[in-house]
């Protein structure tokens, strides 16, 4: 029976959302720059998508300050407008190839739209988690209308596909009640 469906396959594929999703929260850093910050965003570069750190270096010389080191100067303003489009309240400002940018100090307002990026990261995992259950799910009724499961068989994993899925999503909302907890402590 187990040998139809991979469940370990599917728990892997969740426990992937898990780890973006946390790779995404470190990148909402309260109090100090981090590089990992400006990591999540991509560039329109050379006719295709690419992460930032793929045309530029970005560093922390200050506490509240990030530096974009861009390699191609065509680059510079693709970078300075997926930086000023990423959502975080930055605004880069232009020094040749380099791009420094300050980080606002966090009030009040400022939290508040960290707390709602970071809810937006969490739905973005929970749909991952969803499209993972979905896939197994297909997979389950396809195995059982070819006749390779039986039906008593096909509702015993869809039941233990679910349940992995809502101890995920269970973890995704844990995950993201500490980090609002973080972003909103003053």
């Amino acid at each position: 029976m187990s040998d139809a469906l991979d469940v370990n396959d599917l728990k892997r594929r969740m426990d992937g959302a898990i780890q973006s999703f946390k790779h995404d929260l470190g990148g909402l850093r309260t109090g100090r720059a981090s590089a990992s910050l400006l990591e999540p965003l991509t560039i329109e570069a050379y006719g295709s998508t690419m992460p930032i750190n793929q045309v530029a270096q970005i560093t922390v010389p200050e506490a509240r300050m990030l530096s974009v080191s861009v390699w191609d100067k065509s680059m510079v303003g693709a970078v300075e407008r997926a930086i000023r489009d990423s959502g975080l309240g930055l605004n880069p400002i232009t020094d040749g190839m380099t791009l420094r940018v300050p980080l606002p100090e966090l009030n009040e307002q400022r939290r508040k739209e960290l707390v709602k990026i970071a809810n937006q990261y969490a739905e973005g995992a929970k749909v991952a988690v969803r499209h993972v259950r979905r896939d197994g799910m297909d997979q389950l009724k396809k195995l059982e209308k070819d006749g390779t499961i039986s039906q008593d068989d096909s509702r015993s994993l869809s039941d233990k596909v679910q349940k992995m899925t809502d101890e995920t999503i269970v973890e995704v909302d844990k995950l993201l009640v500490s980090k609002e907890a973080e972003i909103m402590q003053v």
